[in-house]
């Protein structure tokens, strides 16, 4: 008896029809309240990058709260936001340069009482 497959296709196909018509009954929300009012520039990104670990928190427990502001100016907002929240790793050099580099001079060091672990 022979066997018939469908091939990969046509399961790509019939999830992406699948995909488009569970997002097609999507709610969608009006945001033209998030977009009047006060736009945040370099410095509002760069305290909600400072405030980013408490508000991520704060989104956990509440629907009210968001980490990243919607009304922005867009690009210097969005540097603002990465150097507040050490994106790029500012402010966090100072603890390299603590390091006690120190050097052992094995000429001085005596091994006599050396054991072998296995």
């Amino acid at each position: 008896m022979k066997k018939y497959s469908l091939p990969t296709g046509f399961f790509l196909f019939l999830s992406l029809i699948l995909l488009v018509a569970l997002t097609g009954c999507a709610h969608s929300e009006s945001v033209e309240q998030c977009l009047s009012g006060h736009t945040y520039g370099f410095f509002g990104g760069l305290w909600h990058g400072f405030i980013a670990p408490f508000d991520f928190i704060g989104m956990l427990f509440s629907d009210n709260i968001t980490m990243y502001a919607q009304n922005n100016n867009g690009g210097l907002y969005a540097l603002g936001f990465l150097v507040g929240s050490g994106g790029w790793g500012f402010f966090g050099g100072r603890g390299v340069r603590q390091v006690r580099h120190t050097r052992v001079n094995i000429k001085n060091e005596r091994f006599d009482k050396a054991e072998i672990v296995e």
